[in-house]
């Protein structure tokens, strides 16, 4: 998958959501920030998933907001289902130097490792299709 496009599919992933998004149970284990190295690139994009169903996003000079909504528990096949919409964009470019429009509505199935440390995200419920690793950031106590 090209650079511009991964990057891409990543912020639509999850910057975005379905309406009115749903919370999420306090143990759910998506909850918390992730960070995704980007290949071949001195960039990092993190994400702050929150319990209420939206997403902040930092790529780059981006900074972009999303409502989602996420299945409670995996599949059969070990995958959450994942909707997502951008609802609020900087204008500013990604990682990839894209720059992402609010209203892009995206599906993607995600994986854990057993760890819950890191995940995957995927375009089918498969792991032919995935991008990643997503890593947990550690929460830092004041």
């Amino acid at each position: 998958m090209r650079l511009p496009l991964f990057c891409s599919v990543v912020l639509m992933c999850l910057s975005s959501a379905a309406p009115a998004a749903d919370a999420l149970r306090p143990d759910h284990p998506l909850l918390g920030t992730w960070a995704l190295q980007i290949p071949n690139r001195a960039c990092v994009e993190t994400y702050e998933i929150r319990a209420d169903g939206t997403t902040l996003v930092t790529s780059a000079n981006e900074i972009a907001v999303s409502e989602f909504t996420i299945s409670d528990k995996p599949s059969e096949k070990g995958f959450y289902k994942w909707d997502d919409k951008i609802v609020k964009d900087n204008g500013g470019k990604d990682c990839s130097g894209q720059v992402t429009k609010p209203g892009k509505k995206v599906t993607l199935f995600l994986r854990f490792h057993p760890s819950g440390k890191l995940f995957v995200l995927c375009e089918k419920e498969d792991l032919k299709s995935c991008f990643g690793p997503f890593v947990r950031q550690e929460e830092q106590a004041i």
